[in-house]
């Protein structure tokens, strides 16, 4: 990335005005800008309990745009890592020119955050990460930085969660949805994630196209050689049901079958999803390609005229 220039003290256009605001006093106390059509965000928020950092890929003209000029937008939700900068500098989506039309929305996560205002032991309070992505990050961006109504999304492991989940339990809020290697039906906790299981909320999917792939956490095309095993991960091996001897990835064999079971689950609800499992494992390389696969449904339904509008039945 190119040098970071700060932009408070340089106004460009009616983000300079005043600080955006979002739901209870969230505000952007700093922006720069760091690379061509690339503009990072410090977000001061209350429902993590200090600050949040959001990148934006933005649309050719949006630095000339006008007070009610906006533009359709695509999530991009990070994984456990929360690593908001991934789809830049590792993806490199700046590149992608099916994107330029298009504001991309980055949000970072606390480490390992879940896509969920935490419980803290039934204390509550921050990190609420739900509230800090709906009702924080998206009405700062949709009243100064020209994001529009039109919202699409998608994330990887932790993120694939997200995106789904984010779209069942607010019903018309995104257009469609994609996971890729999402940790898409938890089972642990099972009265604490029960609102929370998109196995249990895929009635409220009808009408969102959903893209779903994961491989099978075995060696596939996109793994160079010399790929190491997933690093052991307490818990996760049954000794009554071990993996098989040639899964080299527990940890995608696991999405998998999550991916497959929510597949089944959905389309048994009349819900319009698409999928790709393949041989590969937990890993950027496959993350990378499905986003490329997934674009032109997310686009279409980004830029499409057709408007997703939840039944009675589905809230």
């Amino acid at each position: 990335m190119g040098a970071s220039v700060l932009l408070a003290a340089v106004p460009t256009g009616p983000a300079a005005a005043a600080p955006a605001r979002g739901a209870e006093g969230a505000r952007v106390v700093e922006e720069r800008g760091s690379g061509e059509r690339i503009t990072d965000l410090t977000v001061s928020s209350p429902a993590l309990g200090g600050e949040g950092r959001v990148r934006l890929l933005t649309p050719e003209g949006w630095e000339e745009r006008g007070a009610g000029d906006s533009w359709p937008v695509l999530y991009l939700l990070p994984g456990g890592d929360g690593d908001h900068l991934t789809w830049t500098v590792d993806f490199r989506i700046q590149d992608l020119p099916e994107l330029r039309d298009t504001v991309v929305v980055m949000p970072d996560m606390p480490l390992f955050g879940f896509y969920s205002d935490w419980w803290n032991g039934g204390a509550g309070g921050p990190p609420a990460v739900a509230t800090y992505h709906l009702d924080e990050v998206v009405p700062l961006l949709e009243r100064r930085y020209g994001a529009g109504e039109r919202r699409v999304a998608a994330g990887l492991s932790q993120g694939g969660f997200g995106a789904v989940s984010y779209a069942a339990r607010n019903p018309g809020m995104f257009r469609a949805v994609a996971s890729y290697s999402g940790f898409v039906h938890p089972l642990a906790q099972r009265r604490l994630w029960a609102a929370h299981d998109l196995y249990h909320l895929a009635h409220r999917l009808r009408g969102v196209p959903v893209y779903l792939a994961s491989g099978d956490g075995r060696l596939g095309a996109l793994d160079p050689p010399g790929t190491s095993p997933d690093e052991e991960v307490p818990g996760l091996e049954d000794p009554e049901n071990p993996f098989p001897d040639d899964v080299l990835s527990p940890t995608e064999t696991l999405m998998g079958e999550e991916s497959r079971l929510l597949a089944e689950r959905l389309r048994a609800a009349g819900a319009d999803v698409t999928t790709h499992f393949y041989a590969g494992t937990h890993a950027p390389a496959y993350w990378e390609a499905e986003l490329r696969r997934s674009l032109p449904m997310l686009l279409e339904a980004l830029h499409g005229e057709t408007r997703f509008v939840p039944s009675a039945a589905m809230a």
